[in-house]
Parts: C-alpha cells; structure tokens; sequence
C-alpha cells in the first residue's frame, strides 16, 4: 500500500508542503494496482474515527456490549475500551474481541474488566505473547477466583518484564533443540542441556539461561545461547577440570576473587582454543569478550593472553599465571557467556564418572583377551600354548597415535604383548572418555581378571555405593551378545522401584493446557469404543446391502441364481486389549522432553478411561548392566486415580537408556495378562545407550533379540520416538511399519492418543 499527500485546496499531489492551519490535509491510500482505499485526515483518522484504518469507535463499542452485557448497569459502559482501541489496527482490534469472547465464555465480570485493563497490555505484547497473557489470566481464575485475574491484569507491566516479551527476546524452548544439534556435532562424549539460573557445567549437563534479552535483535540473543552453551562445551573438552580448582583456590587469602581470576583466565585459554577448532562460533562469542579486543591490558596481562593464546596451553598454564596475577589489581569483566564455575560439582561428576569407567574398561579388556584367545592357537608375538599363560600374566599397554582432532593432539590404541589390537568400539570410547576427563589413562585401568566373573565380582565392589539402598535385585536377566552371537547368562541385574507420587496439579493445568484437543479425543474415543463393524453380504441384517443387491441383480440379468445374502448386520466389536507403555527415562530426557512426555501421559491415560483397555505404565532407565532400573508408574490392575496421577507428575530423568533388559521383564508382565491383543508401546527419544558398551550395534542388537522374544510370547510391539533420525536402526529393531517418528517434540501430547486410536483399531 503506497500513500500519497494531497492538499484539498488545489487538489494536486505535492511532495512536501509546511503544514499550517490553512489547509486541511488527507493522506490517501492506494493498492499497488493504484486503485483508491481510505483517505485519512490530518490526524491519521479514517471517515470512522480510527486511526489506522480499522474500526469506529462506536462499532467497537457495540460489538464489546454484546461480549459483556450480562454485566453492564447504567454506571457500567465500555466506551472507554472503544475509545481506546481506535488506537489500533483492525487486526488488533479483531484479536481484543476475540479475547473478550474467549475470557466472557468463562467469567462475564472478568470479561468486564479485561475490556477496560487489557488495551494496556495490547500495546505491549506481541500476537504470541498475548496469547499467552490471555492463558496466563484464566490459569489465575480457575486457580484463585476473579479477583486475582483481575489482580494480574493490572500487573501488566510486571508480566511484561518477567516474560521480557520483547520482539528481540529468545527463549530456551525456542532454541533448545538447535543449540542441541550444534553440541550433539561438537567432539567429546555427548551432554545434555537444561535451563537454570545459575550458568556452569557439571561436565555432563550444559545450563543455559531460561530466556535471554540482553540486546536489541534476537540474532544478537541467540548468538549469545551459542556462546553460552560453546564455551561450556569447551571447558569439558579442552580439560578446565583436570586439576583440582577448589583446592587451588583455597591456597589463596580470598579464595572467591582466586576463582574469579583463574575463570577469567581460562576464558581466554578455551576462546582461543575455540577459535582454532570452530573459527564461524568464535567470531559471534568475539563480540561478547571485551577482554580479547582491549588495547590497554597491564603489560603483565598482556603477557598472560599471549601465553594462554598458544595452541599448546593448558589449564596447568592456567593455574600457573593465577599465582603470577593474583596480587595485580586489574581483574577484567566477566564475559557475557563465562557463567561460573562450580568446580565442587564437576569434579564429583569425574570422580564418579571415571570409577564406572575403570570398571568397565576392564571387564570390557577381560571379554576381548578372552576373544584374542579363542580365535587363535597363540596370543600375538608367541608360539603355541606357551603364549596362553604368558598372556594372562601381561597386560594390555597402550599407544599414543598422533590425532590433530584432539585437545591433546593424539589418541590411544591398544597393544598386547607389543602388538597392536585392533580397538572394539565401545573401549575405544571409555578410552576417549577417561582421556577428555584425565589427561592420560592411568595403568590400573588396564588391568584384567583372569576370567569373567572375577570381573563382574570386582565390578560389584566397585559399584557399591551406586547399588547401595536398592536391595537385591528383583531378577537376573540374560542379555544378547551380537559380536559372540550368544547371550550373556544373568548378566542384567534389575531393580524395580516406584515413582515417587508428587503433590502438584500438573495433570490438571495439563488439562486445561490442552482443553480443545482433550475434548476432541474424548469424541474419537467415545465413538471407538462404540464402534460397530458392519458385516455386508448376511443373510438377515439392519440394513440392506446395496452392493450386493446391485451384484445379484447382474447375477439375474446373466441367468444366474439369486444370492441370499443381501442385509448389512451390525456387529458390536468387543475390545479385548492389554498395553504396556515403556517410557524412556534415561538422562537424555531432561527439560521439555520429560514435561511433554508426562503430558502425552496424562492425555493418554484421560483417553484410555474412555475405552476401558487393560494398560500399565512402566518407566526405565540404569547405569551399566548391573543397575538395570524399571519404574512402576501405573500397573494392570491399578485404577486411574490421584496417586497415579502424581506418579506420572513426579517421572524424572535418571541415567541411561538400557532398552533390552526392559523390554524382556515388561514382556515377561504383559505375557500374564489375559487378553486377546497384547500391545508394548515404547516411548523414547533415541537409541539404546548405556556407559559399559551398551551403544551402537551392540546395543541395538540386543534391543531387536528382546522384540523378538517379545514377538514369540503373542506381544505386538511399537514405538514412537522423537529421534528423527531413527529410521534406519528402528526398521532394523521393530520392522517397518511397528515404529513411527514424531519429529517435533511440542507436538508428542497431539500424537500418541491418535497413534494409539490408530494401532488399537
């Protein structure tokens, strides 16, 4: 649209003209075809009164009458409201409207005082933050009552500041998932993220802001959330925590300013580190460090940055210059991205992480000498059956092999007997891991058993706080070694417990949240459970089977004998099913995946009250094959009730996704139900994984074995992730019609009632 200026006086088009009382002006407005709109006054109104060309100011006020005349008195109007929204666009004023219908639908009185508080928050909200707004007032209503909406209406601006709703804001559900596939491609062992207010890494999790409005564009702000979550990245990589900060830092009289001083330090190390390795992210943290631009840095630091600046420097060189510069009274700026460091917590995280890996390392280095010796007469390097015993006495040693993609420039492979063994996969990654938290791999981690359930007795002791409080074990599960092509007999210990019940009124804001698609699914599976299947061809029915009347009287024309079977009968159809829901809650499911996760629940649950179907719920997780968890959730003969309810609120990310075990116990239940159809339905958001080997084809092998028993019990198994790139390994697992992918984690509550309706047909 295209406007021009035109005096009335001379009736021509003028390209600047002083505006005095003379004249009257009116701008004009055309399509791009020229052809004549609206004409507005000097003021900007239209012939209605409206500023922007949208409605008068007594349409609005009659449409707003209709909304809340349930309430108007002769001291009640809302001309004011219409008054006020002459100020906006049509568009806007359309969408007040339709917020006053949606609140007066509720709460006439509320919808009263929306017409008059709300044009104020108008202005200030974008069409998506008040939409919000709008959810944010009811929750208050169904909450307290009408006058606490009404109390936070008025508190318009202070929900304006929390939400930070400016265009430029970002969130974390906005960003999570693509800040996720930047770090998912970053090397090291793979990290979780979740936001909090405190910004650091325990060298497992990545904590990001929840919501980010530093600056004026959200490019700006989503660069910002790269930087943040990059340089904690780079602090597990490039080695932050290989020595001990907090016991560096209490060397010093003010051991807060040593930590803030050794921080700002080693920002200047990982930034350069990360200018080498990922120069594009490098250049967009550039303009958040003043540090790395200043030109007038004490000589001393100056030195300092060239020193931590060299590809060679380590966090050793770190501590080193935090003696050097402790006593100079410059101490820079925190970065915008730096956070802090919460080296108590990280070092926890290493010091447990790297006791399971040493147990594992050396079972998993038992198994492969044990291979070495099967599928050979001789160890290498020696003759016969001399080279047997001579081997259980050595060792494996290790090698450093140059690896340009590594901080420390080289990686380590395996050597037995001067040897060099080819590396399995999964020691391959302990060996990475231990290195990235270590430095180096100490040589007790080498040391073998001289059989395998040595190991297993050592790695019992090892893991004993870990198993501590659980009690025994409920069973002992066999499990599927693809590489040997046999199982491993009782080698899965698992514990059951259940899901702690959690006071909160999660299930129904969940229901509210999501009140239209709950409305719609109580319909689809009212009319499922009613279903009737309409037999045709029948001697006798209901109805008369047009197309089999048409069939015969073609068969009569040919001089053929005249079917019987011309009626539809309907024939109610008994559902007799029995499910099983596995829901993944492995480490991975942090932040809004378990929160979409528990809703999909709560949905599926309100749904299956409907139909009637047997259903339990199960969640699973564990660490290494000796912590094998299952969580009872909801089981067969349990009512849908407040305490099942509270379950599914209180599910929590655990540790790892351990699929086989679970599947063959769950199976083992689903097998005693009596049912005609008996359904397992796995709810997950990747692969199998777990710390001892449990990855790659390893895992996936033994997850198919466990469908496959599960297939030879009559139970019909699927799944629904929301890894999208599951294809390949989930056809493999489940075959290729038994899994489906939801590719937009937000939308897993829409999905798995429908995915449900759809199997259970």
């Amino acid at each position: 649209m295209n406007f021009r200026f035109w005096r009335r006086k001379k009736n021509k088009p003028v390209a600047s003209v002083p505006i005095d009382s003379d004249y009257q002006y009116e701008i004009k407005s055309y399509s791009k075809d020229g052809g004549f709109i609206q004409s507005l006054d000097r003021a900007g109104r239209n012939q209605n009164g409206s500023i922007y060309g949208g409605m008068s100011e007594r349409e609005i006020q009659l449409r707003l009458e209709l909304v809340v005349e349930q309430v108007l008195t002769t001291a009640r109007s809302v001309f004011a409201p219409a008054q006020q929204l002459t100020q906006f666009s049509l568009a806007d004023q359309e969408r007040f409207i339709q917020s006053a219908n949606t609140v007066s639908a509720i709460d006439a009185e509320l919808s009263y005082h929306f017409c008059h508080l709300a044009p104020a928050a108008l202005m200030l909200l974008d069409e998506g933050d008040w939409l919000d707004w709008i959810e944010h007032i009811t929750t208050q209503y169904q909450a307290q009552d009408v006058t606490a909406a009404i109390t936070e209406m008025r508190a318009i601006e202070a929900y304006v500041a929390s939400k930070s709703s400016a265009p430029s804001s970002v969130s974390y559900d906005e960003i999570s998932r693509v800040i996720e596939s930047i770090v998912l491609g970053l090397n090291g062992r793979s990290l979780s993220l979740e936001s909090s207010e405190n910004l650091f890494t325990d060298t497992e999790t990545l904590h990001l802001p929840e919501r980010l409005s530093e600056f004026k564009t959200r490019d700006q702000n989503f660069a910002l959330y790269k930087s943040i979550a990059v340089h904690q990245w780079a602090q597990t990589w490039f080695g932050t925590f290989r020595i001990n900060i907090q016991q560096l830092v209490t060397t010093f009289k003010d051991s807060e300013r040593a930590l803030n001083l050794f921080h700002a330090l080693e920002t200047v190390r990982l930034d350069k580190q990360i200018e080498r390795e990922l120069p594009g992210i490098a250049r967009a943290m550039r303009q958040f460090n003043s540090l790395l631009v200043a030109t007038d840095l004490p000589e001393v630091w100056q030195q300092a940055v060239k020193k931590l600046s060299m590809p060679e420097a380590t966090v050793h060189d770190t501590a080193e210059l935090l003696y050097a510069l402790y006593d100079q009274a410059y101490l820079p700026e925190p970065t915008l991205y730096q956070g802090e460091l919460d080296p108590e917590l990280a070092n926890a995280k290493i010091k447990e992480r790297s006791n399971q890996e040493k147990t594992e390392l050396q079972e998993k280095l038992t198994e492969l000498r044990e291979e070495l010796m099967s599928s050979s007469d001789s160890m290498p390097g020696e003759g016969g059956g001399d080279g047997e015993d001579g081997a259980d006495e050595e060792n494996f040693e290790l090698r450093e092999v140059e690896d340009d993609e590594r901080p420390d420039g080289y990686r380590y492979d395996l050597e037995l007997d001067g040897e060099t063994v080819d590396t399995p996969e999964e020691i391959q990654a302990l060996l990475d891991s231990i290195q990235q938290d270590l430095g180096d791999i100490p040589e007790d981690y080498l040391e073998t058993n001289d059989n395998k359930a040595a190991t297993d007795n050592r790695g019992l002791e090892t893991d004993k706080e870990t198993l501590e409080g659980a009690g025994e074990a409920l069973a002992l599960y066999d499990e599927w070694d693809h590489s040997r092509q046999k199982y491993r007999k009782d080698y899965c210990h698992l514990f059951e417990h259940t899901v702690p019940e959690v006071t909160s009124d999660f299930a129904a804001k969940t229901l509210k949240k999501h009140y239209g698609l709950m409305k719609s699914l109580n319909r689809t599976f009212e009319a499922l459970r009613d279903d009737n299947r309409r037999l045709r061809k029948q001697p006798y029915g209901e109805d008369i089977d047009l197309d089999a009347v048409i069939e015969s009287y073609a068969d009569i024309i040919n001089g053929h004998e005249l079917s019987q079977n011309l009626f539809i009968k309907q024939r109610k159809v008994d559902r007799n099913i029995a499910v099983m829901f596995m829901v993944d809650m492995s480490g991975s499911t942090s932040g809004w995946i378990n929160e979409m996760e528990r809703e999909a629940l709560i949905l599926l649950c309100e749904s299956l009250q409907l139909l009637g179907d047997q259903y339990a719920i199960y969640g699973f997780s564990g660490r290494t094959h000796q912590r094998c968890d299952l969580y009872r959730i909801k089981e067969f003969d349990e009512p849908y009730s407040k305490e099942v309810k509270g379950r599914i609120a209180g599910i929590k990310p655990q540790d790892y996704t351990r699929m086989g075990v679970a599947i063959r116990h769950l199976s083992k239940l689903l097998s005693k139900v009596e049912a005609k159809s008996k359904l397992l339905i796995t709810l997950s958001d990747g692969r199998p994984d777990d710390q001892d080997g449990y990855r790659g084809v390893y895992g996936i092998e033994d997850t198919r074995r466990a469908l496959v028993e599960a297939k030879f019990l009559g139970i019909h198994p699927f799944c629904i992730t929301i890894d999208t790139e599951s294809a390949d390994y989930l056809k493999h697992m489940y075959g290729p019609v038994n899994f489906t992918i939801v590719d937009q984690v937000d939308k897993l509550p829409y999905k798995v009632s429908d995915i449900y309706r759809r199997i259970t047909m």
